[in-house]
């Protein structure tokens, strides 16, 4: 029983995983891209946009749960290290937590409510604009990487299992 438990937290990791993985490529492949590229006012406003209706979207569930399970699914690991693709969910549950959940919470929430509180059409935000889309990106990039390599050891452990 326990063991299909374990198996269930890991495909829905798995599939957490690469679907956070694919929104957050599409932002550090084209979406930032994009919002650099039309007038600063227009790009804050849709940034600023789609950080409310995220947090109001079917993403926050996943994002949370993802997270929650694989940090247990890190802790089952080691107290089961012996067991084919523990070393693999011990990984993924790390990596995922670490490289998305707390870079998320370091560096791309704050760098979101400091756009939130500018005002778009200053001057003076266009500085913080230029750092935000170089900044926000290059975090975005570290959650790309670590979700989609934490998809693959989970779906590794699955394997090993």
């Amino acid at each position: 029983m326990l063991q299909m438990f374990i198996t269930g937290l890991l495909w829905f990791s798995a599939i957490g995983c690469g679907l956070l993985a694919g929104l957050y490529f599409a932002f550090s492949t084209f979406v930032m891209t994009a919002l650099g590229r039309i007038g600063q006012a227009a790009g804050i406003a849709a940034m600023n946009a789609i950080n409310v209706a995220i947090v109001q979207s079917l993403f926050l569930p996943i994002f949370l749960g993802t997270t929650v399970t694989s940090a247990a699914l890190a802790i089952t690991a080691l107290f089961r290290l012996g067991e084919p693709g523990a070393i693999a969910m011990l990984a993924g549950g790390v990596l995922y937590v670490l490289g998305m959940f707390v870079v998320t919470m370091i560096f791309n929430v704050p760098l979101n409510n400091a756009l939130a509180a500018a005002d778009p059409a200053s001057q003076e935000t266009a500085s913080l604009w230029a750092r935000y889309l170089t900044n926000w990106t290059l975090w975005n990039h570290v959650r790309t990487v670590a979700s989609t390599a934490a998809c693959a050891l989970f779906i590794a452990a699955i394997a090993a299992r």
